[in-house]
């Protein structure tokens, strides 16, 4: 029987305390799915993208076992281990776990680089109940001897495609051959290449497979548009964009990190800038400011695509389109979350029809086309996509030029995304 409401998962009291506290009462479906199986013990492979609230589906059962089964934590040691790619992820993992276990009175301890170790060291000394962390300062501190994983009995493994990706599996498998071998593991990734699967093998017993939300998907409750608009005009189109009434947050992305210095630049003190150049200081004001409303633009590189979860973000712009297709998914997944609705609006020029080609052939269908705007080109619009290059349509093709214009069929895209009151997991 699948589980319809939070009470009925029977979590620890006080950890049902907190779920109710926020409000929520009915799980989303990796939520309903998961939750039940951990409780149990059972190690878990979850494929499933950020948005659907996977952090909670695998929190609350965690802190359901710390509540019912007290044991302090010995010196540098701890009893659970999430390990994450990002440290954006890491502190909102971290939040989610303190939201939730807030009535728990357990330890944790956040660990990442590009702050200086000796907090996290101080902590560690006496042992946490929970341990967030990225690969790399997790591993210098293991070095060091400030930290041993003799004594996990739980290990998450967040993002495991983004780990693939940023070159952080050898990293993974030192962890993992430090791990006890009695001890409940869990996988989470949006997609399964080959590389995660064996991963999978090696750290996984007898897992239970969930799988929610396919990652070519996008939420049905976003509504999302393509401007064609040249290249020197987009910052004007920006600006009548964010001047709208119904822009409340609004998360920009584009390609390169000057690019993001550049048009934060431009905007004003309306908005922050965030990537990987920026000092961690520097990243934790930015969201700090845009999660507190006190800045109402964010414009940021992909660094931010899959590991910020800022409620209430009602459009996110693509300033720049992404070359990679799988990117977009996870950048519009920024908004409408948590069952809300949102707008996803990308700006499109010549030399990015190739771009947009490649991302509608991914989510099987066409994105809108709006030319309600005052920067609307019509030339762009009409133009096709050849040998990787945009060419101008004006009633027929260059010579030489065979073949159709690139035009993607439309067709609804199906999604198991469904209106629930939940936890948005902050994943």
């Amino acid at each position: 029987m699948t589980t319809k409401t939070f009470k009925e998962l029977n979590l620890a009291e006080k950890v049902y305390r907190a779920v109710e506290a926020q409000n929520y009462e009915i799980p989303t479906p990796i939520q309903a799915e998961t939750i039940p199986h951990l409780l149990e013990g059972r190690d878990l492979i979850g494929c499933a993208q950020t948005g659907t609230g996977k952090t909670a589906a695998f929190a609350l059962p965690i802190l359901d076992r710390l509540a019912k089964n007290r044991v302090k934590a010995g010196p540098r040691s701890a009893r659970v281990l999430v390990l994450t790619p990002t440290r954006e992820l890491a502190a909102q993992v971290s939040e989610s776990f303190r939201t939730y276990g807030k009535f728990l009175g357990l330890s944790h301890c956040l660990v990442f680089g590009g702050v200086g170790q000796g907090p996290q060291v101080k902590t560690l000394r006496h042992g946490v109940d929970i341990l967030i962390a990225t690969p790399g300062r997790l591993l210098d501190l293991m070095r060091q001897g400030h930290l041993k994983l003799n004594t996990i009995e739980v290990f998450v493994l967040d993002e495991a495609d983004r780990m693939l990706d940023m070159g952080f599996i050898p990293d993974i498998k030192k962890v993992i051959a430090e791990l006890p071998k009695k001890r409940q593991a869990l996988l989470f990734s949006a997609t399964m290449a080959p590389q995660i699967r064996q991963l999978a093998t090696t750290l996984l017993d007898n897992p239970v497979s969930i799988t929610v939300a396919p990652q070519e998907t996008t939420a049905a409750n976003i509504d999302e548009r393509v401007h064609f608009v040249d290249e020197k005009k987009k910052r004007d189109l920006l600006s009548e964009v964010l001047s709208k009434p119904d822009v409340d947050r609004a998360l920009v992305f584009t390609r390169t990190k000057s690019g993001a210095n550049r048009l934060a630049k431009h905007l004003g003190h309306k908005a922050n800038a965030i990537h990987g150049n920026k000092s961690q200081n520097a990243r934790l004001s930015a969201l700090k400011d845009f999660r507190t409303g006190r800045c109402r633009v964010l414009v940021a590189t992909d660094v931010a695509s899959r590991g910020i979860d800022v409620s209430g973000i009602t459009h996110v712009i693509n300033y720049d389109l992404p070359r990679e297709p799988e990117s977009y998914v996870h950048r519009i997944g920024r908004t409408a979350r948590a069952g809300a609705s949102g707008v996803a609006i990308s700006f499109c020029s010549v030399s990015e029809k190739i771009h947009l080609r490649d991302i509608e052939r991914l989510i099987k269908r066409a994105v809108p086309k709006c030319e309600d705007h005052s920067f609307h080109s019509a030339s762009i619009a009409r133009a096709g996509v050849q040998s990787g290059r945009e060419l101008p349509y004006s009633g027929r093709q260059r010579r030489g030029a065979k073949g159709r214009r690139g035009k993607v069929p439309y067709a609804r895209a199906k999604s198991s995304a469904g209106k629930h009151s939940r936890p948005s997991g902050r994943s």
